[in-house]
């Protein structure tokens, strides 16, 4: 599992690392496969991780490694990540979602107050919403809200999203930076490379007479 996701380099670095690991031990592989969990953090309301990516561009980033389950956690509480792991939901259809968020917002002194119960309630509403999987606790909770979570698991098993492979539209080409570009059939001419001409850039025109 890769979690608490601030920057996206360093989780493909660790994702590269996983696969190296995977492709050397392969006959471990074949016998044993070995899923790979993924979780993001958002940073603030902004919707966005820390290096700026939006969710869509960070799940664009790492949809390519074929992850058994794709969620979020830390940095912002249940409620506040509503909005954000609904569109990831969205997003990733064909995927198990997970959501381990705080115990609410840090007071002054970097406390947490949401009780279990409290959180409970909000996690119990994404659950019957469809949009989770997999429930867990972040900063500020402990054994009360996990066994508190563990609680509404059985009593709502019937409400746990389901995995639905017939909304998985055709992949269309993604190219993701801060945001998410997709090249789908509705998308009218891209310039790719406009800065590569002699006319915008001194230095590139001289490299290119050096050449």
């Amino acid at each position: 599992m890769v979690e608490t996701i601030f920057d996206t380099l360093n989780a493909k670095a660790a994702i590269y690392a996983i696969e190296t690991v995977l492709k050397e031990e392969d006959d471990y592989k074949h016998h044993y496969p070995i899923p790979i969990f993924i979780s993001g953090t958002i940073i603030d309301l902004s919707g966005r991780t820390m290096t700026g990516q939006t969710l869509e561009a960070f799940y664009s980033s790492i949809e390519h490694v074929d992850p058994f389950c794709i969620g979020l956690n830390c940095a912002l509480g249940a409620n506040e990540m509503r909005p954000y792991i609904q569109q990831l939901s969205e997003l990733a259809p064909d995927r198990y979602i997970s959501l381990y968020p705080n115990a609410g917002l840090p007071d002054g002194m970097g406390g947490y107050k949401e009780t279990a119960e409290e959180m409970g309630e909000i996690l119990k509403g994404l659950m019957k919403e469809k949009y989770v999987n997999i429930i867990g606790g972040c900063c500020g909770t402990d054994h009360k809200h996990i066994e508190h979570f563990s609680s509404i698991l059985e009593n709502y098993e019937d409400e746990i999203r389901k995995i639905d492979m017939s909304k998985v539209e055709k992949k269309d080409l993604k190219l993701s930076g801060l945001e998410c570009l997709n090249f789908g059939s509705t998308l009218n001419f891209v310039n790719i490379g406009e800065r590569c001409n002699i006319a915008g850039s001194r230095r590139f025109k001289r490299l290119i007479e050096q050449e």
